[in-house]
C-alpha cells in the first residue's frame, strides 16, 4: 500500500509515512493521539488506497452496538478494516487477536484511539508482537509551513549544529506558540474564533472523553486543575503542591493527571539519571500537548504577552519541547526525552538520550526581542 503525495492541507505527512510502511509488514497498526489531530482522515485515506478496505466509526451508536453484540462477527473480512476510536468497545481488542494469530498476512487492522490505549484500565494489551503503535500529535511547525524537521536526527548526527530562524523574532515565536498545532486552531486565523475553538476542545474532552476513562464526580475540579497545570506548564508535577492549591485530595489529583496524559492533554517528561533507578522515581516536569491550549488556560495573548514582563517562559518552552517531542516519533533512531535537575538547581530544560546512551542536552533562553 502506498499513501501517495497528499493535496491536502494541514496534514500530518510523517504520519502518513509511517502507517503506510508500517502497514505493509505488521498485522495490526494503532494509531493514537488527541482529539482533532487528523486521526481519522489518515486512517480513512488508508483506506481509500487499500482495495476491498472496509472502515468502522464506533462513535456511531449503531456500529458500536453492533461490535459489543457480536465483535467475531463484526470483525469478518478479507482485507483493511480501520476501527475508528477502538478504545469505545474493549471487547473487539480480544476478538482482533483471535483473527490475527489465525492469520500472519500483514495489514489486517488499522485502530484509531483518542486515548492511549494500552494505559486504559479494562483493556488488555493482547497484541505484544503482532501490533505498531503510532503516535500522532497536533502539526509540527515543519508541516504547518513546509519546512525543515529534523532537528532531532541533526544534533546527533553533526558535530556543529547551527540553525536558521528565517528571521523570527520573539513574537513571531509566540504567536506561533498561541496558535499550537490543530488543525482547526492553524486555520482559524481570528485568535478569537481560535479561542472559541481551544475553549470548546478543552470542555468536550472533560465532558466526554475524561469521565469515560476516570470516576470523576466534580468536572469543575478538573478544569481547575487543568489550568493549575497549564499555569505551570514546563514546571515539576507535585500533587501534593497542586493538592492544597485546589483543596482537592493528592490521590485525587493524581488520578485526573494521568486520566488527562491518557488522552493527550498534557505529557509528561521524567528526570534524567545516570543511575536507572534513581530516574524512575524522580518528579517529572510536564508540558500540554499542544501549546496553543495551553496558552488559552492561561489567558495568554498576543497582546498581553507583548508587556515586557508577561510570564512568556513557560508557554516558549513548552512549544519548544512539543516540537521536540513530536520530532522524536519520526527520528531515524529511537530517541528519549528528559529533563535534568539536581539538588542545587542546576538544570537541563531537555536532555535528549539515545538507546545506545549517547546523550545531548538543550538549554532554551529566550531574549526580549
Amino acid at each position: 500500500m502506498e499513501l501517495r503525495q497528499l493535496s491536502l492541507d494541514l496534514f500530518p505527512r510523517h504520519a502518513a509515512r509511517l502507517v503506510s510502511t508500517a502497514l505493509t509488514d505488521t498485522r495490526v497498526v494503532v494509531l493514537n493521539g488527541a482529539r482533532q489531530v487528523g486521526k481519522s482522515t489518515l486512517a480513512q485515506l488508508a483506506v481509500e488506497r487499500a482495495d476491498g478496505a472496509r472502515s468502522y466509526y464506533l462513535d456511531e451508536e449503531p456500529t458500536r452496538a453492533a461490535a459489543t453484540a457480536d465483535p467475531i462477527g463484526f470483525l469478518h473480512h478479507d482485507g483493511l478494516l480501520m476501527i475508528d476510536e477502538v478504545q469505545r468497545v474493549p471487547e473487539l481488542l480480544l476478538a482482533i487477536k483471535r483473527e490475527v494469530d489465525r492469520s500472519q498476512r500483514p495489514g489486517q487492522f488499522l485502530l484509531t484511539g483518542s486515548a492511549r490505549l494500552w494505559g486504559l484500565r479494562g483493556i488488555p494489551d493482547t497484541l505484544p508482537g503482532r501490533s505498531e503503535t503510532i503516535e500522532l500529535w497536533p502539526l509540527a511547525q515543519g508541516e504547518i509551513g513546509s519546512g525543515p524537521d529534523g532537528f532531532v536526527d541533526a544534533v546527533f548526527s553533526a558535530s556543529d549544529i547551527s540553525v536558521d530562524a528565517g528571521g523570527l523574532r520573539r513574537q513571531d515565536y509566540i504567536e506561533r506558540a498561541l496558535r499550537g498545532g490543530f488543525p482547526e486552531a492553524v486555520r482559524r486565523t481570528d485568535p478569537r474564533r481560535r479561542g472559541r475553538f481551544f475553549e470548546s476542545y478543552i470542555s468536550d474532552l472533560i465532558a466526554r472523553d475524561v469521565r469515560q476513562i476516570a470516576d470523576i464526580q466534580r468536572t469543575a475540579e478538573m478544569r481547575r486543575l487543568v489550568q493549575a497545570l497549564a499555569a505551570n506548564s514546563s514546571g515539576l508535577v507535585v500533587p501534593a503542591r497542586l493538592s492544597n492549591d485546589l483543596n482537592v485530595s493528592a490521590s485525587t489529583v493524581a488520578r485526573y493527571i494521568e486520566a488527562l496524559e491518557l488522552v493527550y492533554v498534557i505529557r509528561r517528561i521524567p528526570a534524567w539519571s545516570s543511575n536507572l533507578t534513581t530516574r524512575a522515581v524522580a518528579t517529572p516536569k510536564l508540558i500540554f500537548v499542544d501549546s496553543g491550549v495551553a496558552g488559552h488556560l492561561t489567558g495568554m495573548t498576543s497582546r498581553r504577552a507583548s508587556h515586557p514582563t508577561s510570564p512568556v517562559g513557560p508557554l516558549l518552552e513548552n512549544f519548544v519541547l512539543g516540537e521536540i517531542a513530536r520530532q522524536l516519533t519520526w527520528a531515524e533512531e529511537p530517541i528519549s526525552m528528559f529533563h535534568y535537575r539536581d539538588r542545587d538547581h542546576n538544570e537541563v530544560d531537555a536532555v535528549l538520550e539515545r538507546a545506545s546512551g549517547e546523550v545531548v542536552g538543550i538549554e532554551l533562553t529566550s531574549s526580549p526581542a
